[in-house]
């Protein structure tokens, strides 16, 4: 059965001279590639212990709208039930399309818009591929969120194109009422969903970044260790960018591959279950 629209459901990765970056996070997280051919531009599909992980490509020689070549980056695919419509809406709503829909036989539909903040955010339909498999384990995606410059702005889009049930963090259950994120500069922290049901944030991170910044999604990867992690990241070229520091969440860290594109590490603390 397709995911929930708004859920996150994929993620995938591109950079130039992809096997250093294959090389890079397979040593890190133990995945194994799959190299989906020519006719698919060589799309590389990874995986941990047999379930899909992400995707990602190889970007060399590819320029942006400015000629500068693409750095690496990670984007993040939201679950959606009609990927015309749901584009129409966040063209409505503020947003730019960066790349037009394109379907892959038996898998489904993908796009990417640029949200009325300036995030970039990728859309799927599934037709037989629903996504990554969730599982929490280590070298696996746990959590994500957008980093927003304006919370209102990003809440109200979201609500509207992707159905999401915006749900300040004291509000749901179990929880304290100023309990927010620790990642988060600003009091103001929302789910997508209320408790068991949320699988993405949304942050108001405007206060910890100079004018101009342009919001962005971050995605975290499950850790056994975050401490160890880190010196695994250092030893493979990349490097530690913020923390490692503890939270109600886990043991978080901001980190960036050689490459320069960052993404958080969580290790659940010994309360917080597995």
């Amino acid at each position: 059965m397709p995911r929930p629209t708004g859920t996150p459901t994929w993620l995938d990765y591109g950079a130039p001279q992809l096997s250093e970056s294959l090389d890079f996070y397979g040593a890190l997280f133990g995945w194994d590639f799959e190299d989906s051919g020519p006719q698919l531009n060589h799309y590389t599909m990874a995986h941990k212990d047999g379930a899909p992980v992400c995707g990602l490509m190889d970007t060399t020689g590819v320029t942006g709208p400015d000629g500068a070549p693409l750095p690496a980056a990670w984007n993040v695919f939201l679950a959606v039930d009609d990927i015309g419509a749901r584009l129409a809406k966040a063209q409505e709503a503020g947003a730019r399309v960066l790349m037009e829909p394109g379907h892959m036989a038996g898998t489904g539909t993908f796009a990417l818009l640029a949200d009325p903040t300036g995030a970039r955010i990728g859309l799927w339909e599934a037709d037989g591929f629903d996504g990554y498999a969730f599982s929490g384990a280590p070298g696996t995606p746990v959590w994500f969120e957008l980093m927003s410059m304006d919370f209102d702005a990003s809440a109200r889009f979201y609500a509207d194109v992707f159905d999401f049930e915006v749900t300040p963090e004291g509000a749901q259950p179990g929880t304290q009422d100023d309990s927010a994120r620790q990642q988060c500069a600003a009091p103001a922290y929302a789910t997508n969903a209320p408790a068991e049901r949320a699988s993405a944030g949304i942050c108001a991170a405007s206060a910890w970044f100079p004018a101009g910044t342009v919001s962005f999604w971050r995605l975290y990867f499950g850790v056994a260790d975050a401490d160890a992690a880190i010196e695994r990241i250092r030893t493979l070229g990349g490097s530690l960018l913020d923390g490692p520091m503890d939270s109600p969440f886990g043991r978080i860290a901001t980190v960036a591959d050689p490459k320069g594109a960052g993404f958080q590490i969580n290790q659940p603390l010994p309360d917080q279950g597995a």
